[in-house]
Parts: structure tokens; sequence; C-alpha cells
């Protein structure tokens, strides 16, 4: 009767495994956890980041403002008031950020604009590039695509600016092209 009721040595390591593998996963569960949380001083005019436990990881004004306010995997920050970067944990910066209607583009479709060297390209939210910069003027992304141009032109009418361009052409999110269209919008 007692032989029914032993665990066989395959089944025992079996039973380690499974035991070991749900500690593993819960550490890592842990571990995706970490993030940092935005905080102001006491006036509110400058801001940094502190880790979950409170430790300050990055001081109150090494930005002019945290757009963040969950610090993740990125953070899209102010450098200054004419310049917002998007930068990493470990405060490297990854891109320029487009800047629209006085602060960082907003996300559509999952993605945001970015620039380097006057081009505009696209990040995920989670602060991959997913599109080169390589446009002139690009708009944000709708039902998939967006529409851009590799040679426009800009001009300010009242206060916002006007992108014009004879060679407007649609992108799906992984910058293929999709159909011409000319006009002169």
């Amino acid at each position: 009767m007692m032989g029914k009721y032993r665990l066989t040595s395959s089944l025992m390591f079996s039973f380690i495994f499974l035991i070991f593998a749900l500690l593993l996963l819960t550490c890592k569960r842990l571990q995706k956890e970490d993030y940092l949380l935005r905080f102001s001083s006491a006036d509110e005019s400058a801001f940094g980041y502190i880790s979950t436990n409170g430790d300050t990881v990055i001081p109150v004004g090494m930005y002019t403002w945290c757009f963040t306010d969950t610090f993740r995997t990125m953070a899209i920050v102010a450098k200054s008031p004419a310049q917002i970067i998007a930068i990493d944990r470990e405060q490297r910066e990854l891109y320029e950020v487009f800047i629209y209607d006085n602060g960082p583009d907003y996300a559509s479709d999952g993605l945001f604009r970015i620039l380097k060297n006057g081009k505009i390209g696209y990040a995920a939210t989670n602060g991959r590039v997913v599109i080169e910069p390589q446009f002139s003027c690009a708009f944000p992304f709708e039902n998939g695509r967006a529409k851009v141009s590799l040679n426009c032109r800009d001009s300010l009418a009242s206060e916002h600016r006007v992108w014009y361009s004879e060679q407007w052409f649609y992108i799906d999110r992984t910058g293929q092209p999709l159909a011409l269209e000319n006009s002169s919008e």
C-alpha cells in the first residue's frame, strides 16, 4: 500500500522543476514592475523622477519639464523650452520628439513623430524607432497610414505652420509607400 502513494523520482523532479519555473516567472514579473514616477518641487516649477521605493533617480531641475508621469523604458522630457527629447533609463538621449501644440507630439495609432537632422520619422510608445526620420513633412498616423512628403515647404499662417507639397503620399506602419496623392495642401 505504501508503494501506491510513493512519488517516483521523475515525478518529483517534474514537480520541483514546475515550482522553480513558477518562482522564476514571478521574479521576472516583479522586475517588469520596475518604474520611475514623476515628482515636482513644492511650487511645481521643476520636475524629476523617483523610484517606487522613494529614491531620487533623476533630480528635480535636470530637465525643464517631464512629460512622462510613469517612466518604464523611456520618458519624454524637455531639454529646453524649444527641445523635447526621449531618454532611456540611463538618461541617454534617444531622439528629439516632434513638437506639436506646444508639447510633445501625441501618439496616434501607437506612434508619434520624432526628429533627426530636420527630418521626421516615427517611434512607438515604448520608445522604439519604427520609421527612421526621412520625411520633410509627416502627419500623424490615422487608421494605419500617415500622409508624408519628402519635399515640402512650410509657411506661417496665423500662429500655426502649414505644410505645402505637390508630392504627398501615404505610408504604412513600416514606412512602406501605399498610394501617391497629388495635392498642394
